[in-house]
């Protein structure tokens, strides 16, 4: 059956439900009402059941009824459904009751003919039966659908443990068990430290010890399941409680926040454990207040707008309000896509947006692009940066990111933009391969403009990123997906990592604290070691920790065991924002290899020795891959030292 057709048939039966539900429930309030108004009434005269009291009763009985009807549907009290009644809900009952009685009211005093023969305590009265009777009526059809119902069906769930003792977690622990739909129950609580308290229950579910328990109490209930809320717990704890439920041959699974599973929705969905949850740092928090008065109502050029991190940055400037975005970027199909993506969003917020295909490195038609767009905020991210392609292609990464970077700093020195800010890497510290050296070099072009410029010019530098193109992570998936091998070139390589969201964020924070000159480093946490990242995504693929082989290939060209954030001569001082850090060099004399910088983007088209020997020349420091090997031998023979030191 086409999806299309179940969806429709799904709705028709709501809809026949509906048209049956309707009118029952009519029926139903038109026996309660007439019920509540007959007691309401006679409990005015003490019960004392006099003819001339039958009369009004009657006479009267036909009006109210009708009154409360007509209140009680218009206010929505026949739609909802009374096994979801919530404290809201009672609320809104209180609400349509009062307004029902101020109606039967006014219908009395001055709509029957014998107006005001209703006693007024009696409209009290039905007002205060009916929100008694009504509400404890709906309550009782809860209680029993959940008490019943539901221990009906858990009997079939399985028994599932849920991580976390605060009010949210309580709430999704009584949902979940309220729900009819869901294959499982949540049969007890963890806290996450020892300091919980002991016989405690949340949501009905009791909390029987801490994550350091999880063996325990699993075994106990014969649990399969362990749930995390997302964002419940730090990357590092979820990667131990992950480790310890495959060891033990637990599920783990991650529930949404409380807030995004509140969708009206009887079902939560459930997603596996990924990558970026055992990576999880702690959320970014801008100073929105900073980032506003960057962006709002400023024209924002940003290059590279169709690659992972200038896309990124292109949706997170959005929210800010800028008065027109400008993406620029030399691949149409990337470009068209982000502009897919962000046009209906710019459209209801009135932002302009601008599709500009070109080569930055094209003096030309970045001139025009200037000279039509005027952009005030410029963020260049624009770049090659896969190391191993640029070690075969150096001319290319002279190009791109050192001409590149000098024709769009010039254009918005001349144009006299407001803020320029570079994307830079971890790889330009003490590089060791072309892309590494461009990028260095390319933080110093800034670093020149930034002295003599009304522009505000800086950089900002960080490690990889999560999911990015030519990333090791989608690269890893796919060879999992075929069986394997997992190639990584050395056991020991390590790296820094972070979300694509976290460091746009970050670069847009930076970029609203420039000053004119910094280098802004952000905040990469711990390396992580490519081997434990592997071996967590063959985890997180449901197989066995050694059914995929790891082949070590050795240090490819440009590679390094481990990158660095900082230079030795870097002065790095704290910002205004914890994740963010500034670093300043001791003065680039950049009179003195201005020659032989543009002797080396002259040198871009000639052959890959001459463009090796010229950068060199500027960075003596840099030794390709020997520089590489000689860290792997002293590193070796280390290691070799400390084992025999412990033997």
């Amino acid at each position: 059956m086409p999806p299309s057709m179940g969806i429709g048939q799904r709705s028709l039966g709501l809809l026949r439900r509906s048209a049956i539900r309707m009118p029952l429930l009519l029926a139903l309030h038109v026996i309660l009402f007439a019920a509540i108004y007959a007691f309401a009434f006679f409990a005015r005269f003490n019960f004392q059941v006099l003819e001339s009291n039958r009369q009004l009763f009657w006479s009267t009985l036909g009006p109210v009824v009708i009154a409360k009807i007509a209140v009680f549907y218009f206010g929505a009290h026949f739609h909802g459904w009374w096994r979801y009644v919530t404290f809201a809900d009672l609320k809104s009952l209180m609400k349509v009751t009062l307004v029902a009685m101020f109606v039967v009211a006014f219908v009395d005093y001055f709509l029957l003919p014998f107006g005001g023969a209703i006693p007024r305590l009696s409209i009290l009265l039905d007002a205060l039966a009916t929100v008694v009777l009504i509400g404890g009526l709906r309550c009782t059809w809860r209680f029993a659908d959940e008490t019943f119902g539901t221990t009906l069906s858990s009997r079939r769930k399985r028994p599932a443990i849920l991580v976390g003792t605060d009010h949210i977690t309580g709430q999704l622990a009584a949902q979940i068990n309220s729900s009819q739909s869901m294959p499982c129950r949540v049969a007890a609580l963890l806290a996450v430290d020892t300091g919980y308290r002991r016989r405690a229950t949340l949501g009905g579910v009791p909390v029987l010890g801490h994550l350091g328990d999880l063996t325990t109490v699993a075994t106990k209930l014969e649990a399969k399941d362990i749930l995390v809320p997302a964002d419940a717990l730090d990357g590092a704890t979820l990667r131990k409680l992950s480790n310890q439920c495959n060891a033990e041959g637990l599920s783990i699974r991650v529930l949404p926040r409380f807030e995004d599973a509140m969708d009206g929705n009887e079902q939560i969905p459930l997603r596996p454990l990924n990558i970026e949850d055992l990576l999880r740092r702690d959320p970014i928090e801008l100073d929105t207040e900073e980032v506003e008065n960057l962006l709002n109502g400023k024209r924002v050029l940003i290059t590279g707008a169709g690659g992972s991190i200038g896309s990124e940055i292109c949706r997170q400037t959005m929210q800010f309000g800028p008065s027109e975005l400008i993406l620029l970027g030399r691949g149409e199909n990337r470009i068209h896509a982000i502009h897919g993506e962000l046009k209906p969003i710019a459209d209801e917020l009135g932002i302009t947006l601008h599709i500009e295909i070109g080569d930055i490195t094209d003096q030309a038609r970045m001139q025009r692009l200037f000279e039509t767009r005027e952009p005030q905020i410029v963020f260049h991210a624009a770049a090659h940066k896969h190391v191993p392609l640029m070690e075969l292609n150096p001319g290319e990464a002279v190009k791109n990111n050192l001409l590149g970077t000098k024709t769009i700093a010039s254009l918005a020195d001349q144009y006299l933009a407001e803020h320029f800010v570079m994307v830079s890497t971890d790889k330009a510290v003490n590089p060791t391969s072309i892309m590494g050296c461009t990028k260095h070099l390319a933080e110093r072009i800034v670093y020149d403009f930034a002295q003599a410029s009304r522009t505000k010019f800086a950089v900002v530098r960080f490690g990889n990123v999560l999911g990015s193109a030519g990333s090791v992570i989608p690269l890893f998936q796919d060879q999992i997906r075929k069986g394997g091998p997992i190639t990584i070139t050395d056991e020991r390589m390590t790296r820094y990592f972070m979300s694509i969201p976290e460091a746009s964020q970050l670069v847009i924070q930076a970029a609203a604290q420039c000053r004119g000159g910094e280098i802004f480093v952000l905040d990469m946490g711990e390396p992580i070691r490519i081997v434990q990242l592997a071996n967590d995504l063959v985890a997180l693929s449901g197989l066995p920790k050694d059914s995929i082989e790891i082949v070590f290939t050795g240090i490819r060209p440009g590679e390094k065991l481990y990158e660095e954030l900082y230079f030795d001569d870097e002065t790095t001082i704290p910002t205004s924002h914890p994740k963010v850090r500034a670093a300043y060099a001791s003065d680039f004399q950049e009179s003195m290899i201005q020659s032989e910088l543009n002797s080396l983007i002259d040198l871009a088209d000639s052959s890959p020795a001459e463009v090796h020997a010229s950068i060199t020349r500027l960075i003596p420091s840099y030794m390709s891959n020997e520089r590489t090997l000689l860290e792997d031998h002293i590193l070796s023979q280390s290691e070799d030292r400390e084992e025999t030191a412990e033997i």
